[in-house]
């Protein structure tokens, strides 16, 4: 699952701050616990923390959400990250980079929740007010956010691919009946926002309660049906169906939220596997079973 990503030291960080931004010289920097994929992330001082992107396939997020999120900011229920400077690229480092506010804040988990229903709600607004916010001159989905809100059949050939080789570890018949439901509709109203990496690593609680939702490098304007992912691999029973009933999204969007969902899984799955991380694995393999578990609830024959 490589992507040519840099390894971006710490010291290369430090020379190129000291030189475009002297401001911060005394402040100290240090890595982050979880830092994420698409960048480097490291810590600058109390207050302030540092992104680079770690790939060529992500340097578009970076413009992109130092022109979007100040924007989005005033519209929505929650933090999002604060832009303070746009880094410059280096003779140590090819790309621009960018330097956010900090955000105090603990990633969600079971145990960062107070009360599950009073997350799912909390989720369900801050989506609704996503959805609302003004689109105006907003990014089409495209290769910049790898075309999520976009047209999920751009994922059709890698999906069978991967698809054909984990039939030994779920019920692949199953999955295929649902992909292929997905592909059938198309997102026919407005465009709306889509922040296009709705996942737990990109949502930060405080006191038990959404506080935060960070990371917009995907961000776009299209169909919402891919920040549905989170209702298959965070929400479960009761909580899961109080989730989608908050989110009032009709049965189309919910057929692609699942073909969103079962396209990332498989292909986790499938590459774990030929990486033989078992974690990986039981991880997808249980997201997986939990969208054929809820396609059965929902009537949908597979």
């Amino acid at each position: 699952m490589s992507d040519d990503r840099l390894v971006v030291a710490p010291e290369v960080v430090r020379k190129m701050l000291d030189e475009q931004f002297p401001e911060w010289k005394d402040l100290p920097l240090r890595c982050v616990e979880n830092e994420g994929w698409d960048n480097k992330t490291l810590r600058l001082g109390d207050e302030l923390k540092v992104r680079l992107p770690n790939a060529a396939g992500y340097v578009p997020q970076v413009e992109k959400e130092f022109k979007w999120l100040p924007k989005l900011a005033n519209q929505l229920p929650v933090a999002v990250p604060e832009p303070v400077a746009l880094g410059k690229p280096s003779a140590d480092y090819p790309w621009p980079w960018s330097v956010y506010r900090w955000i105090e804040g603990e990633t969600v988990s079971a145990a960062t929740i107070s009360d599950m229903n009073v997350f799912a709600k909390d989720l369900a607004g801050y989506l609704h007010a996503l959805w609302a916010a003004d689109t105006t001159g907003g990014p089409v989905a495209g290769d910049h956010n790898f075309h999520r809100g976009g047209d999920l059949s751009v994922y059709d050939e890698e999906t069978r691919f991967c698809l054909a080789g984990v039939t030994d570890e779920i019920d692949a018949k199953a999955a295929l009946m649902i992909w292929e439901r997905a592909l059938q509709s198309k997102w026919t109203k407005p465009a709306v926002w889509v922040q296009g990496d709705l996942s737990t690593g990109n949502i930060l609680t405080r006191n038990g309660r959404l506080s935060a939702v960070i990371d917009f490098g995907l961000c776009t304007i299209g169909d919402p049906a891919c920040d549905l992912i989170i209702t298959w691999k965070f929400f479960s029973g009761a909580n899961r169906e109080l989730f989608k009933t908050m989110a009032d999204m009709d049965q189309p969007t919910w057929h692609r939220a699942m073909g969103w969902t079962l396209w990332k899984a498989i292909r986790t799955l499938y590459y774990a596997k030929q990486d033989n991380i078992s974690e990986e694995q039981q991880a997808a393999k249980a997201v997986i079973e939990a969208v054929l578990s809820d396609a059965n609830l929902a009537g949908i024959k597979t």
